[in-house]
C-alpha cells in the first residue's frame, strides 16, 4: 500500500465520519430524534425582560404556569388554571391598513386646500 493509498483511505474515513456527524446534527436540529413524551408541555408565550431574563407562560396538563427564567435558575411566579375559552376564542379580524399611496394622496389633498 503506497502513501497515496493510505492518504486516500484516511481522507475517505474522515469524510464518512463527517457525513454521519452532519446527519446526526441535522436530525437533532429538525426534531426527528425527539420522543413524543414531551407533548404535555406547551410554551404559550415568552417576553424578554433584558439580558438573559425572560417571563414565560407554559401550559402543563391542566395548568398554566408563569415562570421567570434567568441564566442561573427558573422560578415559578404564578399558577393559573387552564382557560378553555382562550383556546376556543375567535381570532380578531384586523382591518387592512391603507396603502402608502393612499395616505400620500390624502396628505397632499389636505395641503392643497
Amino acid at each position: 500500500m503506497t502513501q497515496a493509498d493510505t492518504l486516500r483511505l484516511v481522507a475517505s474515513l474522515f469524510l464518512v465520519v463527517a457525513i454521519i456527524l452532519a446527519g446526526a446534527w441535522a436530525a437533532r436540529r429538525s426534531g426527528w430524534l425527539r420522543a413524543n413524551q414531551g407533548r404535555n408541555i406547551r410554551l404559550l408565550g415568552t417576553q424578554s425582560l433584558g439580558a438573559r431574563a425572560y417571563v414565560s407562560i407554559v401550559e402543563v396538563e391542566d395548568a398554566r404556569l408563569v415562570v421567570g427564567v434567568t441564566g442561573n435558575q427558573v422560578s415559578l411566579l404564578h399558577t393559573m388554571p387552564r382557560s378553555a375559552s382562550a383556546d376556543e376564542a375567535p381570532i380578531p379580524q384586523i382591518s387592512p391598513q391603507p396603502s402608502f399611496s393612499g395616505l400620500l394622496a390624502r396628505v397632499a389633498s389636505r395641503r392643497g386646500s
